[in-house]
């Protein structure tokens, strides 16, 4: 893990963060939070439905404008996050917060994968998911929600340790 973490620090991105102001490491922290906030706002609104509220809700109406916003969120979340950990990377080895979020951001990538793999997904729109499909979309709803929620709060931690 050092090894990694030295190389981002030591990297042109790692550079250009420490290198180009205190205003660069606020914007990119800014658009970090935007990031995540518009990933686990979306997320959110999905997997509670998936955890089966708003089932008068059409899925598919749920899931049409929140997995786009998600997906964005996660993009910015991503590279902001690479950009703020360059910073001083090096300095985060150990860092017990960081070796939990990077596993719990993994686990809930992980289950985008799961959930969209599901025939109850792939057909939403088209017909009404049977009750076993319900509760393992419910299950991966729970999954995603944990895993996010994890995510989130070990990520606001790790400047604290």
């Amino acid at each position: 893990m050092h090894q990694i973490l030295a190389w981002l620090e030591g990297s042109a991105l790692g550079h250009a963060m420490r290198d180009h102001g205190v205003w660069t490491y606020g914007l990119v922290n800014l658009a970090h939070i935007l990031g995540v906030a518009s990933l686990f706002g979306s997320v959110l609104v999905l997997d509670l439905r998936l955890l089966g509220l708003w089932r008068t809700v059409p899925l598919v109406s749920i899931a049409g404008p929140t997995v786009p916003v998600a997906t964005t969120g996660f993009i910015v979340a991503f590279l902001t996050g690479l950009g703020l950990l360059a910073t001083k990377a090096t300095e985060y080895e150990g860092n017990p917060f960081l070796l939990i979020k990077l596993p719990a951001i993994v686990v809930g990538i992980v289950n985008v994968g799961v959930v969209t793999s599901r025939p109850a997904w792939k057909t939403m729109g088209l017909r009404e998911p049977t009750p076993a499909e319900r509760r393992t979309l419910a299950i991966c709803g729970g999954v995603s929600l944990a895993a996010w929620l994890t995510a989130v709060g070990a990520g606001r931690m790790i400047g604290y340790w």
